[in-house]
């Protein structure tokens, strides 16, 4: 599935010759384990209530979130997936809440997810509180180094350890490259030690973006953190596994070649074809994610029946 990701983000960007494809090849396995595993959603039903929300802050790697609903049988079809930023398309760069009820927000501007995502986390919990266990989702976040070099993200995340939003995770895309170089050329914060003064439960987990077992045990633990929101800092490596480009600041804004896609599809041991998605796998994977969904669905419909 991860596999599926990184190929379907390289051949979007290439056939478009634009877009960033290092960052959904780097949080490939990360999306894989988030929504694969913890995340409560109804591709039936992409706007019910309590479906947990899940923020792109770093919106420009918007191929992961399109090529995981494709994925999970979302109405993101795959002649959509080939029509990436183009004019009139499901897939733009930068898709808005309004484009299509399953995206709930990816930014532009840097920190403004991060900030959107505590105001829903803000809203989850007031809910909760006048209607009680009807409303329970999680906010998930995907945000970057730049998300949190920007001051909206500094407001954002103090205000957030203040009111202990316990539903609200993080997950930091921390791969030490912005678009002109490594991220030393102009930032230097230890990141972990000032969320844990706003007041987050900080989970340091080094290189772990392709290791799904240790990914998922993080994420259970901070489900069991319900006083405080959740920093996970995550060591990835943009445009992972290409031979020619990971970790390397030509794969944020650049489409690959053709042959540094070939080379990073034989890496991968995937054929050296355009929008590779095996069709048993992606059967079964949003059979899965459909069977769940109607699970969760129905069990919050029989609450909310009872509460009324």
């Amino acid at each position: 599935l991860a596999n599926a990701v990184r190929a379907l983000a390289m051949d979007a960007v290439q056939q478009a010759n634009s877009g960033h494809p290092g960052m959904p090849m780097g949080m490939a396995d990360i999306a894989e384990v988030l929504w694969n595993d913890f995340l409560r959603h109804n591709p039936a039903d992409p706007a019910w209530p309590n479906r947990d929300r899940f923020v792109l802050s770093n919106g420009h790697g918007s191929m992961l979130l399109y090529a995981t609903l494709h994925l999970s049988g979302y109405d993101f079809p795959m002649a959509e997936l080939k029509r990436f930023r183009q004019l009139h398309s499901k897939t733009a760069g930068h898709p808005e809440r309004s484009e299509h009820p399953a995206i709930e927000t990816t930014t532009g501007p840097l920190g403004q997810g991060l900030a959107n995502a505590v105001g829903m986390a803000i809203a989850e919990r007031h809910l909760a509180s006048v209607f009680g266990d009807i409303v329970d989702h999680r906010t998930y976040v995907l945000a970057s180094d730049g998300d949190l070099m920007e001051g909206i993200s500094h407001e954002a995340a103090s205000l957030a350890g203040h009111l202990r939003l316990g539903r609200l995770v993080v997950l930091y895309d921390d791969n030490h490259i912005t678009i002109d170089g490594d991220t030393a050329l102009s930032y230097s914060d230890n990141v972990p030690a000032r969320f844990k003064a706003y007041g987050w439960n900080v989970v340091k987990l080094g290189r772990i973006a392709e290791d799904c077992d240790a990914l998922e045990a993080a994420l259970n633990a901070a489900k069991q953190t319900t006083d405080r929101p959740t920093l996970l800092v995550l060591r990835s490596h943009i445009g992972f596994p290409s031979p020619d480009l990971t970790d390397h600041h030509e794969a944020h804004g650049n489409p690959f070649t053709v042959e540094q896609v070939a080379r990073t599809k034989a890496v991968m041991g995937i054929p050296d074809e355009p929008f590779w998605a095996p069709r048993p796998l992606v059967t079964a994977y949003r059979k899965r994610a459909m069977a769940r969904g109607a699970v969760w669905r129905k069990a919050w419909a029989a609450r909310l029946k009872s509460a009324a």
